[in-house]
């Protein structure tokens, strides 16, 4: 989604929560080099100056803010509640009027050629 990310993740050892602190710490460090060292963003200066703008409500955030602090996490202890919220994460690009079918957003695990998928597996 142009405005947010869903993921479903899976721990054999450690806290979630570390992980995905991890996660949003890499993410945001790699996504704002690329910004700003690109050249092929065209909002550079606008989304550079929204991301500062956000780090001075933010203490842990020293120049930049790229992630909401917030995030949603659901245990999902069934087949049932993994298959819910797997269709609910496909639907989303339709439900946005991004595509007319679910297999047709580039980055979703729906699209059987999406960057997403690893050695052709789900």
């Amino acid at each position: 989604m142009p405005s947010h990310i869903h993921l479903i993740v899976r721990r054999n050892e450690g806290l979630l929560s570390d992980w995905l602190r991890d996660f949003k710490s890499y993410t945001a460090k790699q996504i704002i080099k690329e910004i700003e060292n690109g050249g092929f963003e065209s909002r550079k200066e606008w989304l550079l100056h929204l991301f500062k703008y956000h780090a001075k409500f933010q203490a842990q955030n020293s120049k930049y803010m790229f992630w909401q602090k917030s995030n949603y996490p659901t245990d999902l202890f069934t087949e049932k509640a993994t298959k819910q919220k797997i269709d609910y994460i496909h639907q989303n690009p339709v439900a946005a009027n991004l595509v007319t079918e679910e297999s047709y957003f580039h980055y979703s695990s729906a699209n059987p050629l999406s960057p997403l998928k690893m050695n052709g597996e789900e």
